[in-house]
């Protein structure tokens, strides 16, 4: 693994931000859900919930691919 220089991204760089991406828009897909369900209301704990639906994303991710 090469690391990318000063002020530039490489290809390895791009992917990991993509998944980062994808794990947070994944939490907060999933704290909309459950924000659906009416006896769940999150209320100002909104961005906590997020945060730990995420977490809980990643831990399954790295989990299913072999803790990489």
């Amino acid at each position: 693994m090469e690391n990318s220089k000063k002020y530039k991204l490489n290809a390895i760089d791009g992917k990991k931000i993509f998944t980062g991406l994808g794990i947070a828009l994944l939490g907060a897909f999933i704290t909309y859900m459950q924000d659906l369900i009416p006896s769940i209301d999150f209320g100002v704990y909104t961005p906590i919930a997020m945060a730990i639906n995420s977490v809980i994303v990643n831990l399954l991710r790295k989990l299913l691919t072999g803790l990489k």
